[in-house]
Order: structure tokens, then sequence, then C-alpha cells
């Protein structure tokens, strides 16, 4: 018997706080997700930073069960679009489909997207290649864009020791060392239980503000929101198995604690804080951190190691693999102009950052 799909257009927070077993139930069935569309994620964030009015969750159900959703909010600025919940914190954005479902589950989502656009663009950020967004893109019968979003580094799953190996000898023997370091100077790490998350991140946060002091930092990793939506999220996702908070010591002290984020296809250290004196004591804190993160992956291999987003010079030391997100634009007719004026945004972004690129290579001199 052909399912018979029903789509539902949620604008209401604490119907979306209802959907939690359900969305967790099809958040395991689909293989692309990631952990920022997990529904813990998803509605911690919607309680920090979502506006009243603007919240645009769209589901399909086969009968009771949701076999797909697309959780998207409504912005006007700077032109009216739906783009995903998790914003700027998020480095991955996504709907959820059920693997187990096959296209009429994505067609009954892509004719419920069109239908909820009706006047604004469709504007998926930070989609990984293989999302699952990619099948709606696919579906849509209106225009559509594909462009580059944020570089994200990714790293094969495997044990510290063959991370190690993958480098030229010389930078091989200075990882060793440095992993000989942290046991020397008895640098410890645990996992922290589920009733202890809460207080980890915060002392999380305070050691970030203070390894950042007096350099340039994210600003919203100092704000009480994030804070307030980091420990609302984490918990749960502790509990489902959806992220790992570890913490350091050094002479019985939290001198470190991070966060890894967890989905079946990925590993990804997310956020990090470390007290200056273990610098100061000679300590590698990357390789710290890399050496924790990678006993996550899994022994099958089945997650892939990703250092997410960002194209910081000491990830390269891992000689990574680049892996550029993609931007999913989706119009109907009468929005294509929206999707050619960020199109066209785009494209000067890319040429002025080219330009300031170049002109910081000569020097700053000028022409």
């Amino acid at each position: 018997m052909t399912p018979v799909y029903s789509t539902h257009l949620v604008t209401d927070a604490r119907e979306f706080a209802e959907l939690a077993p359900a969305w967790g139930r099809l958040y395991q069935k689909c293989g692309a997700a990631t952990p920022f569309q997990s529904h813990a994620w998803l509605h911690s964030w919607w309680l920090s930073y979502g506006r009243t009015g603007r919240l645009r969750l769209l589901v399909v159900r086969d009968g009771r069960e949701l076999v797909a959703a697309a959780p998207l909010m409504l912005v006007r600025r700077p032109v009216p679009a739906l783009v995903p919940l998790g914003g700027a914190i998020s480095d991955y954005g996504d709907v959820l489909l059920d693997d187990e479902h096959g296209d009429p589950a994505v067609v009954a989502l892509t004719e419920g997207l069109a239908s909820a656009a009706r006047t604004a663009l469709i504007d998926f950020r930070e989609v990984r290649p293989g999302g699952a967004v990619e099948r709606v893109y696919d579906h849509w019968r209106g225009p559509r864009r594909r462009v580059h979003d944020s570089l994200c580094l990714e790293l094969p799953a495997v044990p510290m020791s063959e991370l190690v190996a993958r480098l030229p000898s010389s930078k091989a023997q200075r990882v060793r060392a440095k992993l000989r370091k942290l046991t020397a100077l008895g640098v410890e790490r645990h996992v922290v239980q589920p009733d202890g998350v809460d207080s980890a991140l915060r002392r999380l946060l305070e050691l970030h503000q203070l390894q950042w002091q007096g350099r340039k930092v994210t600003s919203e990793h100092l704000q009480t929101r994030f804070c307030e939506h980091l420990v609302r999220s984490v918990g749960p996702m502790v509990r489902s198995g959806d992220a790992v908070v570890t913490e350091f010591r050094l002479d019985e002290d939290v001198v470190a604690v991070d966060l890894t984020l967890l989905s079946r296809r990925l590993a990804g250290g997310y956020l990090y804080g470390a007290h200056p004196r273990l610098r100061e004591r000679k300590a590698d804190v990357a390789v710290m951190l890399l050496d924790a993160c990678a006993e996550h992956t899994g022994a099958d291999g089945s997650r892939t190691l990703s250092l997410l987003r960002g194209d910081e010079p000491y990830k390269h030391h891992w000689r990574p693999e680049p892996v550029v997100n993609q931007r999913l634009l989706l119009a109907r007719r009468r929005t294509a102009p929206l999707m050619s004026a960020v199109v066209c945004d785009v494209a000067a972004r890319r040429r002025g950052k080219a330009i300031l690129r170049k002109w910081r290579e000569r020097g700053g001199d000028g022409p």
C-alpha cells in the first residue's frame, strides 16, 4: 500500500518542544544528520535565539510518524528568506529524511517547502556534501542555485596513532614527543557523566574566555544566551549519545574541558576551554584535544573526524581533506529576483576577499 503523506507547518514553540520524541526517532533514521539537526540542539537554539512569529518548521508524516522535517525560520533581511534554525553557531544546516522512505517523502517535503515559502527565498546555508537537503534540491521544480559556503577540514576516522603515522616522519616524531610530554606532566582526562555536564560546560566557557583574554575571540561565545543554549542542549545530547564532554586534569585541577559532538557519520570537536598554565607547562593543547576526540570516531571507521568550519593553520598540520559546505538556494518564479540578488552578493563578497588577500600579500601598501 502506497503511503499517504501529510505535511504540517509548525509555527508554535510549544508544539516544537512536544515533537522531541518523534524528532529523535527521525533523527536516528537519517544517516546524513549531524548533531546540529538534533532536537535538543535546535529547540534550545530557538529558545535562546528565536524570535516570536518567525518559526517555520515543516514536518511530513506517514500516519502519526515523522518521516521528514525542515527546521526553518523566517528572516526579513537582507532579503525575505526561510533559513535553517541553528544560525551562525551551528556548523551544518540540513533537513531530516527517513532513509527507509523513498522519493515520495522527499517530494512531499519539497512541495511543502514551496508552499511554505510563498514570497520568501529558501536559503539553506552550510550544507555538508551528501546532506539530506540535496535530495530536495534535486526535486525542486523552480529556479535554484548552488554556491560554495564555508570550508571544513576532515580527517579519517582512525586512532591517534594512525593519524600521527600519516604525517611526514619529522612531524610525526614531534607529535609523539608531545604525547609523551602530556603523559609525563600527568595530564589525565575523564569523560563527564550526565549529572556533571552542566557544571563542566560552565567551566569550559570560563576557561575559553581565559585562554582568549587579550586576543580576538568569537564574541558570541561570551554571551549569556550562548551559555544558556549550550548548557540546556548538551545535557540531553550526552544522555542520547550525541555529545561527549571531557575534562582534563593536572595536579587535581580541571585545566581544560572539551565538547565533542557525535552523529552516525561524524565526530567533531565543537568547543574547548584551556587554562594558560597548560601552555606554560609546554603542553600542546591541540594534540591533547585531537587525541581525545579521535577516541570517539568508532572502531569501525564509520565516522569522519571533522575539524569543523575554519581554515586555521594549526589544523593543516594534520593533513586534513578540505571539504566545502554548500549553500543551496531555492526559489519560486516570483522570488527568483531574490535569489539573483543573493548570488550577486556572494560573488561580490568573494571578489572583495580576493582583493583584500592580494593587498595584504603585497604588504598592504596599496596598488
